[in-house]
């Protein structure tokens, strides 16, 4: 028998590309090194306040950023596949500043927890970066949410990997 059901637009996954003059190795550690996570990962305008790594599976980044005259926000990555250099897997959320998942303070519906798989991809001394979310454990109400919310990703992941850029440029 056929499946002949369409698929909820609301289980596609958000993706993004990036290629980045620089060699993989040095892309992919800028995902799990602290000492390159605190100058560029976060929104445009936003400021580490205090950040963490364990980058080994079953560890986690943890980190807590203060938004430009606004509230600090924390977040968090618990790794569950660590491929270096050529992928990393791990559930993204929003937390407190303990790590306790927390839910967004402007979107009721937004899931949780993402898991999120990001491919490092290397070609003539330049790197192509996959990145990939789907929810999990999300409702549909939330699955929805995150659906309605890939353009705004979009946006706001295009300031953070021009800072990523711009940050390997002077490496």
């Amino acid at each position: 028998m056929t499946d002949t059901r369409k698929p909820n637009p609301a289980d596609r996954p958000f993706v993004v590309r990036r290629v980045f003059n620089a060699p993989r190795e040095l892309v992919f550690n800028a995902f799990t090194e602290i000492e390159h996570l605190v100058k560029w990962w976060g929104p445009v305008g936003f400021i580490m306040v205090s950040a963490t790594i364990d980058a080994s599976p079953g560890g986690t980044f943890l980190y807590c950023m203060k938004a430009p005259g606004g509230p600090e926000m924390c977040g968090k990555w618990v790794f569950r596949e660590i491929a270096s250099p050529e992928q990393l897997v791990f559930v993204s959320s929003l937390c407190d500043a303990e790590g306790n998942v927390a839910r967004h303070p402007m979107a009721a519906n937004w899931p949780l927890e993402t898991l999120s798989t990001l491919s490092f991809v290397e070609s003539h001394g330049k790197t192509t970066l996959t990145m990939e979310g789907i929810p999990i454990g999300a409702t549909e109400a939330e699955r929805h949410v995150f659906a309605a919310g890939h353009e705004s990703m979009q946006q706001g992941f295009a300031g953070t990997l021009k800072q990523l850029e711009d940050y390997l440029a002077t490496l």
